[in-house]
């Protein structure tokens, strides 16, 4: 089987399709794991085409209709076949169809739309809402692994220069959790996590909301597993045309997030923020084009 299924038949066929087809079957090669779960009509919405076209599709492709095909996708999924290896064999082949530059041109726009989805007043109320709940936190902490680490180091390094309220969960020696044992209601976790998502991630949080610290998550979905438990979610979109998901939308958002917080520091935040200055200043941190003698 290929690792993802009908890829190299989709690529085979692609140029021979009519033009809706032709979109159809650049959704299904796209967005494989979309394929297994999502119902057709909402592939259909996505893929910006009508229902029928998905059918007639499946039945170009040599299937009865859908539901077989997305069989088929689901088993993969099942079978472990649809993953990071699986994905960039995938980039090869739609790279290969398309172009370097049309995959690039591709990737940009993908996420431009992405950014004009979470430009919208409720994703802004979101933030604004997580925003003053991490204001009044004695501590927070900041957790992220994997792909998800640099978001929540972000997020972490901004609050740094304006106090000392955050605290990087960042698992040095294994000692991620470690730093929640005094954790309570008073703090707040601020964890970001994204498909696939990491386990450990997961149990952290799990443990601090038992806690009841106040978690604000920056996931991938409604229904992630971290919105179950958050008291906040935000919601960054991550699907690529690449075989890896983006993380530009999380990381804006976790960056909004930090500067809004540290703006809700008043007058002692930008004193802190003046000694930052002068330290970095004092170890010649940045580059000048004029240094000290």
């Amino acid at each position: 089987m290929d690792s993802a299924p009908l890829a190299t038949t989709i690529v085979e066929a692609f140029d021979s399709l009519p033009g809706q087809l032709q979109l159809a079957a650049r959704f299904v090669l796209d967005h494989p794991h979309d394929v297994a779960l999502l119902s057709m009509r909402e592939q259909a919405r996505r893929a910006k085409v009508k229902p029928a076209t998905m059918m007639r599709l499946a039945q170009h492709l040599g299937f009865d209709g859908y539901d077989a095909l997305r069989q088929r996708y689901a088993e993969a999924v099942r079978d472990g076949g649809l993953g990071f290896a699986g994905r960039a064999s995938d980039q090869v082949r739609s790279q290969q169809l398309k172009g370097e530059m049309a995959l690039a041109a591709d990737m940009l726009s993908s996420l431009g739309r992405q950014f004009g989805q979470m430009a919208g007043p409720e994703t802004i109320a979101r933030i604004a809402a997580a925003a003053r709940e991490l204001g009044a936190a004695r501590r927070i902490f900041c957790l992220g692994l994997r792909s998800s680490y640099g978001a929540a180091w972000h997020f972490s390094y901004i609050l740094s220069l304006f106090g000392d309220a955050g605290v990087m969960l960042d698992g040095t020696g294994g000692m991620s959790a470690d730093r929640l044992r005094s954790a309570s209601s008073e703090d707040a976790l601020v964890v970001v996590s994204v498909s696939p998502y990491t386990r450990v991630t997961l149990e952290i949080a799990g443990y601090a909301a038992k806690r009841g610290v106040p978690i604000v998550a920056v996931t991938d979905s409604e229904v992630a597993p971290l919105a179950q438990i958050a008291r906040h979610t935000l919601v960054a979109p991550i699907e690529s045309p690449s075989f890896f998901h983006t993380m530009a939308p999380t990381f804006a958002l976790a960056e909004i997030l930090a500067v809004l917080v540290a703006g809700r520091g008043g007058e002692a935040a930008l004193d802190t923020l003046r000694k930052s200055d002068a330290l970095m200043a004092e170890f010649q941190t940045h580059h000048s084009r004029n240094p000290r003698s």
